[in-house]
């Protein structure tokens, strides 16, 4: 259940990125879907095989460059999608992943994991 949420809130984020940023294109919602499972599925894969080879500029930068590993599978989904998703260059992923790792970590801590009162 945890996954089919955060499949949907990114693909949620993927249409509004769309419609805010300029330099970001997805022809449709299914794409969006499609994109957002492509990217789970290389956070899964590819992700921690890019953390492991980064573990020393990740430890130096203080986990910043994170972030740049989150740019780097959201230009990797990008390149799996063909037409259908468009990013137009490394600022706008890392500006998008940034943005995509609040919100869900927002989601996240309010929705799927909420604090119970003990």
């Amino acid at each position: 259940m945890k996954w089919f949420i955060r499949i949907l809130v990114n693909a949620l984020l993927f249409l509004a990125f769309g419609g805010y940023f300029e330099g970001f294109v997805i022809s449709s919602f299914m794409a969006a879907i499609v994109a957002s499972i492509i990217l789970s599925l290389l956070n899964m894969l590819v992700r921690p095989i890019l953390i492991i080879l980064t573990l020393p500029v990740t430890l130096i930068s203080l986990g910043f460059f994170l972030f740049v590993i989150n740019a780097c599978t959201l230009l990797m989904t990008d390149a799996l999608m063909g037409e259908k998703l468009e990013i137009e260059g490394f600022g706008l992923a890392l500006l998008i992943a940034i943005i995509m790792s609040i919100v869900n970590l927002i989601i996240q801590k309010t929705v799927i994991e909420p604090k119970r009162d003990k």
